[in-house]
């Protein structure tokens, strides 16, 4: 009895999955004689669909509309899609009187056009708008296509600045950010004030900048970077989408490079050596390592620290970095 029970609970299993693949079945080749219709009918005609803007453009977080207007008359039925082309594919967005995918519970029908509640960047992209009807000379097809593009605010970006250099050396300072949708353009300031952009038409006091501005890539070069160059830098990214957004300050301080000081130091701190050396060899030549060798380790960790004393001290006088 359990064995003939278990038989039937199978059959039963089996039918509702077979019942359940069906029905999956029979949705997706719906879809797919949606898709061939416009090809396969020889009585299928072409018609006229309109649309008020073929390219809309509407900022995150906001509303946007799809129109798709047609010429038919209100008693015909009509038969309404859309569908989202993307490089993987076409996929529906509305089919068989509904949204699917990411534009359930945020999008409404507007006669044939679409209302987009609350964009976002994945929204972007281009739609069709896809309408048949039946009339007496046949099936009548109509299509449109609109480009959607949302537009995204700039983040705050992430700007480089080192914080100190030597006159005559290369720097280079970046500014970037990549939130922003149309990419977001970079301007520079210094000391509070906006830094100018180098031209060939530019005014004298533009003819004089020694540093280059990319505008587009956010970085700001200075081939030879002198002392005038020194300050508080930070860059401001904007593309026309809400508020533009700016680093922190930095600072940099621009010291010269003291040759003479440097060599200066190092005969010094070669003079020290040399001293200390010969002191260490007479101490050995005495005997002083073999009798006394704690005392002589102490005296040559005293010589050592009087060498790094006087390197210190070098330094200092001449300031050298």
């Amino acid at each position: 009895m359990s064995n003939l029970y278990s038989v039937r609970r199978s059959q039963k299993w089996q039918s509702t999955s077979w019942q359940s693949t069906s029905n999956v079945l029979c949705v997706k080749s719906r879809m797919f004689i949606a898709e061939l219709s416009f090809f396969a009918d020889p009585d299928v005609s072409g018609i006229s669909i309109e649309t008020d803007n073929k390219n809309v453009k509407a900022e995150e977080f906001k509303e946007a509309i799809l129109s798709c207007k047609h010429k038919f008359s209100k008693g015909m039925s009509l038969r309404i899609e859309w569908k989202k082309i993307q490089s993987q594919g076409v996929s529906f967005v509305y089919y068989d009187s509904e949204f699917t995918g990411d534009l359930r519970g945020r999008a409404e029908m507007l006669n044939t056009g679409i209302r987009i509640r609350n964009v976002t960047r994945r929204d972007s992209g281009t739609y069709r708008c896809e309408i048949s009807a039946e009339s007496e000379e046949g099936q009548r097809l109509g299509e449109a296509t609109i480009t959607l593009t949302v537009l995204v605010a700039p983040t705050t970006p992430v700007c480089e600045v080192p914080s100190s250099a030597m006159t005559g050396t290369v720097v280079q300072m970046s500014c970037k950010e990549t939130e922003g949708s149309p990419p977001s353009e970079y301007q520079w300031y210094k000391n509070g004030v906006a830094l100018l952009e180098k031209t060939a038409t530019g005014s004298a006091r533009a003819a004089n900048i020694t540093y280059t501005m990319n505008k587009k890539s956010g970085t700001l070069l200075f081939n030879t970077v002198t002392k005038n160059d020194t300050g508080e830098y930070f860059c401001e990214a904007s593309n026309g989408i809400g508020l533009s957004q700016k680093c922190s300050v930095k600072r940099m301080q621009v010291d010269d490079l003291n040759v003479s000081g440097i060599i200066v130091a190092v005969v010094i701190v070669a003079l020290v050596m040399v001293l200390c050396g010969l002191g260490v060899f007479y101490a050995q030549k005495k005997g002083y390592f073999a009798k006394r060798r704690q005392t002589i380790n102490l005296q040559v960790k005293r010589q050592v620290f009087c060498v790094h004393q006087y390197v210190l001290k070098a330094l200092d006088i001449f300031k050298i970095p």
